[in-house]
């Protein structure tokens, strides 16, 4: 079956050239000693907030300069068909920028940037699925003094590109095991069954010395994805739950390597103690770890979901952090992978632990890893150095899930450039039921679980 067509709109390559004046005013303090920045509105979408560089006025962009994303929106076909829809006002679709002095924090309830001016461009997307759209490139004067030679200049670059994707949604909720269908507009076929289940000891003793086996006595490094810690008291454990396509074979499986237990004296998972899961995906006969989830329920006001996924480099216990954020408890969200602001590798840098540059964004984020191999998934390398850059570009996945006490149905986007087989996609699909089965492991303690995911001692007990 055919991917679903969805757009990516980008803003990037931003930067601010205002010139000095003869007698500058004491109370406006100059963009060069002061950062700038901008809010990028698309419409139906939530609004974006990006940093402005400065450029002195006797400098130019440079030119072949690489593209340094400051906001992307993905764009489906819904949404493409809603800003394609003729509006009683006339006008067509726009993406609107506004430019600020100062900085983006707010002090006593009021934003501390001040308005230096605003800029729209037209943004038609008809016809962006299936190629590239650039609407501007280039540099454009902004504030009161638009049209003279001493007004403030801004550079963006504003293009839509394709970006197919596969859609999967869960039949029923994972732990009811049900069927997974690949959706293309209305028709829905089915290409994966799950199951959920409960592992015993022994079952997870097996696991792990068939794991140990393969990288050889005394590396002991299954030990670092996860604590098999037995407690008693308050804690969730042994879940697992395998995808196999529609012949029955075993494609992606995840399991639940650190129980989900209450932080003393509470009755909930803290950040400091979470529980987690391994990714995993079939080769030479046996699992392989591919990525790793981890979980906690947040406290204060947000007290949500809060996650971290890392993919696991082939002969290395050290991963590299690709999502880390937190999805409403009450609302659910949408978990995402979305390298589109990535920087490239870069040794010696600041952020990562390990000589790659760390960046966080709205829903992601890049850290460490010095692994110079290739990814352990059958993708490829796509021309660059360093994994996973050499794998995973752009946008790579994302997975809808609803919040707690709610019927919950993931359904799953993954770029059509990260799926080359079977197992790529069913390990995407087995990493969002993991997401999704996440929610419940962190419910408060003093809350009970529906009875599927419930052994039969829990039940007996309770």
């Amino acid at each position: 079956m055919d991917p679903c067509p969805f757009v990516r709109l980008t803003v990037g390559n931003l930067a601010l050239k205002i010139p000095v004046a003869s007698k500058p005013a004491r109370t406006v303090v100059h963009p060069s000693s002061s950062p700038c920045f901008c809010k990028i509105r698309l419409k139906n979408f939530p609004l974006q907030t990006a940093v402005i560089p400065y450029i002195p006025p006797e400098n130019n962009f440079p030119d072949g300069q690489s593209q340094n994303i400051a906001a992307t929106f993905h764009l489906g076909k819904e949404d493409l068909d809603k800003l394609a829809a003729k509006s009683i006002f006339g006008g067509k679709p726009c993406l609107k920028i506004s430019i600020y002095t100062g900085r983006t924090e707010a002090t006593c309830g009021l934003n501390s940037g001040r308005l230096l001016g605003k800029i729209t461009v037209p943004v038609a997307l008809s016809g962006a699925e299936s190629r590239v759209v650039v609407f501007h490139n280039g540099w454009i004067a902004v504030g009161k003094e638009a049209k003279g030679a001493s007004s403030a200049v801004f550079h963006l670059n504003v293009k839509a590109e394709p970006d197919p994707r596969f859609v999967f949604q869960f039949d029923g909720e994972p732990e009811c095991s049900p069927q997974i269908f690949q959706i293309q507009g209305n028709i829905r076929q089915p290409v994966f069954t799950c199951n959920f289940s409960f592992r015993s000891t022994a079952d997870r003793n097996q696991r792990s010395r068939s794991l140990q086996s393969e990288q050889g006595s005394g590396r002991g490094w299954l030990t670092s994805f996860g604590s098999e810690r037995e407690r008693p008291g308050k804690e969730r454990k042994g879940w697992s739950i395998t995808v196999h396509d529609l012949s029955g074979s075993p494609v992606a499986a995840a399991s639940m390597v650190t129980p989900f237990v209450a932080s003393p004296g509470s009755d909930r998972v803290s950040r400091s103690n979470p529980g987690s899961w391994l990714i995993l995906r079939p080769g030479d006969g046996t699992w392989k770890p591919w990525g790793r989830l981890e979980a906690w329920r947040e406290r204060g006001s947000s007290d949500g979901l809060g996650y971290r996924f890392e993919l696991i480099p082939d002969m290395s216990a050290a991963g590299i952090v690709l999502a880390e954020s937190t999805l409403s408890s009450a609302k659910g969200g949408k978990f995402s992978i979305d390298l589109s602001a990535a920087t490239a590798p870069n040794n010696g840098s600041s952020g990562g632990s390990n000589g790659v540059s760390s960046r966080s964004a709205h829903n992601g984020c890049v850290k460490s890893s010095a692994s110079p191999v290739c990814s352990p998934g059958s993708s490829g390398d796509f021309g660059y150095t360093l994994w996973p850059y050499c794998v995973y570009r752009g946008f790579v996945m994302s997975a809808r899930v609803e919040g707690e006490g709610k019927c919950s149905k993931p359904t799953v986007e993954v770029s059509v450039q990260h799926v080359n087989c079977t197992e790529d996609a069913a390990a995407y699909v087995a990493l969002a039921a993991a997401v999704d089965l996440s929610m419940d492991a962190c419910r408060l303690f003093s809350q009970k679980l529906r009875k599927e995911l419930c052994q039969s001692r829990d039940l007996a007990s309770s």
